[in-house]
């Protein structure tokens, strides 16, 4: 049997999980039901699972690869529709706390990037990608 190409949970091992969990609920996201005092999930759309050369990623998000760098080497993304909610992406993320690594701007492939850190330093990258679509779920299609 081969392993499905999906790729359908992202878990961060939470230090202090109750503030980790205010800082993404203040992001707007929406908690499930199944959330507890020690587990916290929130709801998703379809993603994609995207490989791409460390030092680049590095490069790209403002942070330094080493032992004596800020960048673990990963990065979680959130793709959108349109460029402008790149920017007001990094405007919620700011009021919620987050550390902002790299301001919206455009990109040399055309679409729009930011990035930013939780309270916990796991790096985010909101992009708007020409390449990329949605279907009438909103999930993000890739050919």
């Amino acid at each position: 049997m081969s392993i499905p190409a999906r790729l359908n949970v992202v878990t961060i091992g939470a230090r202090e999980i109750g503030k980790l969990g205010a800082f993404y609920d203040a992001l707007g996201w929406q908690r499930g039901s199944g959330s507890q005092d020690d587990f916290v999930i929130y709801r998703m759309a379809a993603g994609v699972l995207a490989l791409y050369p460390l030092e680049n990623l590095a490069e790209d998000s403002h942070l330094q690869v080493g032992p004596d760098g800020n960048f673990g080497g990963v990065s979680l993304g959130v793709n959108v529709e349109r460029k402008e909610q790149v920017d007001e992406a990094v405007a919620t993320a700011r009021g919620a706390g987050a550390l902002i690594t790299k301001d919206a701007e455009d990109t040399f492939w055309g679409g729009r990037s930011a990035y930013f850190t939780d309270p916990e330093g796991n790096l985010w990258e909101v992009a708007s990608a020409p390449l990329f679509t949605f279907d009438e779920s909103r999930s993000l299609m890739v050919d």
